[in-house]
């Protein structure tokens, strides 16, 4: 098994019956910075009861999700509100890109924020300023190389192509992508070094630095789109804008904020090509789930226009109800994201602490919260599907129709997702990337795509009530059964290599 941390191999018990390593209980060298490693706020992720410490990082966490996630779906009904079903399916041929920038977001965050955690648990806070000072820089240099290569014509017309823009789409579509990355740089610092606010103790502030740019990029989007009239130009602009807010937010805190427990240093800033290419190693389990997010909505793309055209709603309505869908499964797994993303750097310590004990009952506890909100999320959906439908703007009958089956059929084994998702990040968090990047692609790529591309070779001779636009969406309860199987083997070996760890 891959393990790319770094342990002292000595242990100590202490009174609470909680084992920490060498490095972790000796005094740090003499300096303020080294004297943080001992901050209670970081220190107390190895002793302090994990259920207090599990609602104090979920709560935000997931907060911040459900949050953010809202501006997802509202971003889409003021959308539709304005646009109809034109302003949806620009939106969905975006789609791909937007992913592609979160994707690069994680692969830098992600893995730089495991390592932070890791290089905390080990009492290397000088360490940890360091992959953050090479994170932030990471994300400067590719915010400004995405922008630039969108500004290439043959580049964006790629790109529109890939995502199976039709010519009544396109420009929309591409207005859309030229401003979202314009501020790719800040949506980048916004997804992942907000992270690292959590890694060093505050959750609370790091729900904070969410809020804020969420809320700024609901009311920019209400007066761009809604009373400005700007359309998908005005949807963009409110993103990038609301995005700004929340990297002036994280970068202040590691900044400005007193008792920090690591800063943000110019110095820091400088490369470091051993920490970069792990950092790159450790966030290629969440990038690889974004690429296939990205990949799956490429191909949905392309198989909903050439299926759509045959269809009573029509290619741009197909693209709407898509769109529709994938905003409303977004918001459904966002808490599911949130609780993994708060047991992410109590993983990463204990396992760097050598404190196994707490690392099995904090991946117990994610499976359980994280199946609990599944299943509430799926009886929303099951209870409430004609009105979720219908706020996106959407009046059309059978359109109305065909997207409520579409969303019905597709979250169909939603509470599934949860132990799926924490399963397949516990192995990011604990420094073990090629079993997450396993986990995550059976969902997103080894299972879904080629269901999609080979489900209507036999479903509809088996359904015939079904048309050929109706079967693609039972590829993803399907997708979901085989993964979520591979994730529980997967889970139950490390357990059991756990239970002999703390033996």
């Amino acid at each position: 098994m891959t393990d790319f941390t770094v342990l002292d191999p000595s242990c100590t018990k202490s009174k609470d019956d909680t084992y920490q390593t060498v490095a972790h209980k000796q005094a740090a060298p003499a300096s303020p910075d080294n004297n943080r490693a001992q901050d209670k706020r970081v220190s107390r992720l190895g002793t302090s009861p994990l259920g207090g410490l599990i609602a104090e990082f979920a709560l935000p966490a997931i907060t911040g999700m459900i949050v953010s996630g809202a501006y997802a779906v509202i971003d889409s009904v003021f959308l539709g509100q304005a646009m109809g079903s034109l302003g949806l399916s620009a939106a969905t041929v975006a789609a791909p890109f937007m992913i592609l920038i979160v994707a690069f977001g994680v692969l830098i965050g992600n893995g730089g924020n495991t390592l932070a955690a890791l290089r905390l648990g080990e009492g290397k806070v000088d360490e940890a300023e360091r992959v953050l000072g090479n994170t932030v820089l990471l994300c400067l240099v590719l915010g400004i190389s995405v922008f630039v290569a969108v500004c290439i014509p043959a580049i964006m017309d790629a790109l529109l192509a890939i995502s199976s823009a039709t010519p009544e789409v396109a420009p929309f579509a591409r207005t859309f992508i030229t401003i979202i990355a314009a501020g790719m740089f800040v949506q980048m610092i916004g997804i992942g070094v907000n992270n690292f606010i959590r890694s060093a103790g505050a959750p609370n502030r790091a729900l904070i630095t969410m809020l804020i740019g969420t809320v700024v990029c609901i009311i920019a989007n209400y007066l761009l789109v809604l009373r400005f009239g700007l359309g998908v130009e005005g949807s963009a602009l409110a993103t990038v804008i609301g995005q700004s807010v929340t990297a002036i937010s994280v970068l202040w805190y590691f900044t400005k904020t007193k008792n920090v427990v690591f800063r943000l240093r110019v110095k820091n800033m400088r490369p470091r090509v051993h920490l970069i290419k792990t950092m790159i190693v450790l966030g290629v389990p969440s990038f690889i789930v974004q690429i296939g997010i990205a990949v799956l909505c490429v191909v949905l793309n392309v198989l909903i226009v050439q299926y759509g055209e045959t269809s009573t709603i029509g290619t741009v309505g197909a693209l709407a109800s898509i769109g529709v869908v994938q905003r409303v499964a977004l918001f459904t797994i966002l808490p599911l994201v949130g609780i993994t993303v708060a047991i992410q750097p109590l993983l990463g310590f204990n396992y760097g602490a050598k404190l196994y004990a707490r690392v099995k009952s904090t991946l117990m506890y994610g499976i359980v919260i994280n199946s609990v909100f599944s299943i509430v999320m799926w009886l929303i959906i099951r209870i409430f599907p004609y009105p979720i439908v219908q706020a996106f703007g959407i009046s059309n009958p059978d359109l109305l129709a065909y997207t409520e089956f579409a969303m019905q059929v597709q979250l169909f084994m939603l509470p599934l997702v949860g132990f799926q998702i924490v399963g397949s990040n516990y192995f990011q968090a604990t420094g073990q990337p090629i079993i997450s990047i396993i986990l995550s692609l059976m969902r997103q790529m080894l299972v879904l795509v080629p269901i999609l591309l080979t489900i209507n070779l036999w479903m509809p001779h088996l359904f015939p009530q079904f048309t050929q636009l109706d079967c693609l969406n039972f590829a993803m309860p399907i997708s979901d059964i085989i993964s979520t199987t591979v994730a529980l083997i997967f889970v139950i070996r490390e357990v059991r290599r756990l239970n002999k760890a703390i033996k």
